[in-house]
């Protein structure tokens, strides 16, 4: 029974980082006009979430999930920045942008949590 718990843990964590990273992407379009950077970050971000199923289903093993976790606590602070100056200045703010910015920062954020229970819970 621990086994399939823990098997649904990682299978969470891989829908929650691959759920972001498609999102990551869905951004990319509207962040043209904003600069390469920002399209940069974007479709980087994302590929890296979209990859990052791959050690989640295939249970790579604790460093993997450590890299996995700290990369994505960077983007969660990154997209909270985000969040935060979308909401300071909302006329600067693409129509939908705010919203999918939202929605990330659930995904990552339990992508985190998950992972962090995977990291600290023993076997």
């Amino acid at each position: 029974m621990a086994n399939i718990n823990r098997t649904l843990l990682y299978l969470g964590a891989a829908a929650c980082t691959g759920i972001a990273g498609i999102l990551h992407l869905m951004l990319v379009p509207s962040s043209i006009t904003a600069g390469i950077q920002y399209t940069t970050f974007f479709v980087i971000s994302g590929l890296a979430q979209l990859f990052w199923v791959l050690p989640m289903v295939k249970k790579w093993g604790r460093i993997w999930n450590v890299i996995g976790f700290a990369g994505t606590a960077v983007l969660v602070g990154l997209t909270g920045y985000v969040v935060i100056e979308s909401v300071r200045n909302p006329q600067l703010t693409p129509p939908g942008v705010l919203e999918l910015a939202v929605a990330i920062e659930i995904f990552q954020i339990s992508y985190v949590i998950i992972t962090a229970i995977i990291i600290f819970t023993k076997r």
